[in-house]
């Protein structure tokens, strides 16, 4: 299990950098060389990722460059590298690497800074002051089935969760009673926040509210200040949403750029 776990990194390292050459030799394979610093760099992948060099890693990563040379060199006998579909794989896959340092490149040479996670988060927690709430409902097909659990409601308000758990047909917060948590009414389309922030708390709506997803009955069960979270509590994902939306900016500016026809 080990060697096969340590043959698949190591054909993840390869397709991820070239080693570099070196004097020094691991081994010779029919004649021809294994760098050293081939052993030396594969060594320092695994290190990066957090194994731990014991004399056993070493063993495993040296005899898996000798065989994968055994099997090249096989390979290259029988000429396989002149075979059409290998050739294709292998522009692909240099493709693909050229692709990935040109991204890697530009992350490092544009990096998100502290100024832009914090004004990220500024921004988050504008857009979400205020208050939020704590809201219910059930989304139905009709106005006329809506208005039928109005009336159900009106008559025993506590059949809510079930009523909702039965017809709503809401996949995600059905099997919950109809439960959307806590939210910010921005996260909701306009028709169903001004029908929600006008609720008291415990309140059902008297009329069908309808929106592009259907007719809904909302319950608002509490509401409060919105909190945001700390900053350091979200700083990580703020920064890969950063990182992320500056590599597709790129890719849109060098997609735009390029003369297609």
């Amino acid at each position: 299990m080990k060697k096969q776990v340590l043959s698949v990194l190591l054909a993840s390292a390869l397709l991820g950098a070239a080693a570099p050459a070196a004097a020094q030799n691991l081994a010779v394979v029919n004649g021809k060389p294994i760098a050293q610093a081939q052993f030396d760099y594969f060594i320092g992948q695994f290190v990066q990722s957090g194994r731990e060099r014991t004399p056993e890693l070493e063993t495993h990563v040296k005899d898996e460059l000798i065989r994968r040379a055994v099997y090249e060199q096989a390979a290259l006998k029988d000429g396989l590298e002149k075979d059409k579909d290998f050739q294709q794989e292998l522009a692909l896959a240099r493709q693909t690497l050229l692709i990935r340092a040109l991204f890697l490149k530009e992350q490092k040479a544009n990096p998100v800074t502290d100024a832009e996670i914090k004004a990220e988060y500024d921004r988050f927690v504008e857009a979400n002051k205020g208050d939020e709430y704590h809201t219910a409902h059930i989304l139905v097909e009709t106005e006329e089935e809506a208005k039928a659990i109005i009336a159900t409601l009106k008559k025993d308000p506590k059949k809510f969760e079930a009523l909702a758990k039965e017809k709503s047909k809401d996949p995600g917060s059905a099997t919950r009673g109809g439960d959307l948590g806590w939210a910010n009414p921005a996260t909701f389309v306009p028709e169903f926040s001004e029908a929600m922030v006008k609720l008291e708390k415990g309140k059902f709506t008297q009329e069908p509210v309808q929106t592009q997803f259907g007719w809904h009955v909302l319950q608002l069960k509490d509401s409060r200040a919105a909190k945001p979270p700390a900053l350091d509590a979200v700083k990580p994902q703020i920064e890969q949403a950063l990182a992320e939306q500056k590599l597709a900016d790129l890719q849109e500016k060098l997609y735009k750029a390029a003369k297609i026809n």
